[in-house]
């Protein structure tokens, strides 16, 4: 009941936030269509307040929602002023740095192994947290990518784990991604990257499913890896143009979304739709290994 309402209430947020935004002329051109389009942009506002909300409801964790809004306010930040990549992990740091005393467990789960490291464990899962927000936050720019796959990571979590905060996040999800979908009315921004990928790491961290969730995020680690290369200067040696045909010709730099370009010709939302089904391939492989 309460997740269904957080389906609807996201769906009617996200269609007000995307109308005030583009009223103020907070907008960004979707570069991958044929003709001109500006699309409203830091939807992810909606997002954040959907699944705070709704979290709360649930009873969720307090130091988990205070530190998903503190990585929504860094995502604002950010996509008002453009902020370096350096820059934009620093601020996450500091936002999740509480993290630290969150999570008091001394082990880390690695499928059926349990590895001891008191004192350095808190670490690594703020390390992990970090990691995770900014890797779904690199793995973007085409509609429906970034929220689709969080979706589908949040479902599988929560058949993972039972827990209700994530699967309010899918239903929230859900509810942007009627807005988002191709041809997108709204863009999530930084704001709704940055703290969905914050947000599915605490939640891992919390039901011990840390492995489970690094395996769904393996198309964000290899883009991240491939990116290392050009030092994270994709953006300006340019991205994915339109060929006249429709399709997507792939960027002069190796990534993740490159890779299925130069393997296939794709229209845009044929790519996503490639990126979603790898995703449930994905969670279904992290639900065998935990079984």
């Amino acid at each position: 009941m309460i997740e269904g309402l957080a389906f609807i209430f996201s769906l009617v947020l996200t269609y007000y936030i995307a109308k005030i935004m583009k009223k103020a002329g907070i907008v960004g051109k979707d570069v991958h269509k044929p003709y001109e389009a500006y699309v409203a942009e830091m939807g992810g506002i909606s997002l954040v307040f959907s699944i705070a909300l709704f979290g709360a409801v649930v009873e969720s964790s307090q130091q988990i929602l205070l530190i998903f809004l503190l990585m929504g306010l860094v995502g604002v930040i950010d996509d008002l002023t453009n902020l370096p990549q350096s820059h934009k992990v620093l601020l996450s740091a500091l936002a999740t740095l509480p993290l630290l005393m969150c999570f008091r467990r001394e082990y880390i789960i690695i499928g059926p192994l349990k590895l001891q490291a008191p004192f350095i464990v808190p670490v690594i899962f703020w390390l992990y947290t970090i990691g995770s927000a900014n890797l779904v936050n690199m793995l973007a720019g085409f509609n429906g990518l970034e929220v689709g796959t969080s979706a589908i990571i949040f479902f599988f979590l929560y058949l993972l784990s039972g827990d209700k905060l994530a699967l309010v996040a899918f239903f929230a999800s859900l509810g942007f991604l009627v807005w988002n979908r191709y041809p997108a009315r709204v863009f999530p921004g930084d704001t709704g990257t940055l703290s969905l990928g914050a947000l599915m790491a605490m939640i891992a961290i919390d039901n011990g499913l840390e492995f489970p969730l690094a395996i769904m995020l393996f198309p964000h680690a290899i883009d991240f890896l491939l990116k290392m290369r050009v030092k994270f200067k994709g953006k300006k040696m340019g991205g994915a143009r339109l060929r006249e045909d429709g399709t997507l010709s792939p960027p002069p730099y190796l990534s993740f979304l490159g890779l299925i370009m130069r393997m296939k010709r794709v229209r845009e939302w044929e790519l996503v739709l490639y990126v979603w089904i790898i995703e449930v391939l994905l969670g279904f492989i992290a639900l065998n290994l935990s079984a």
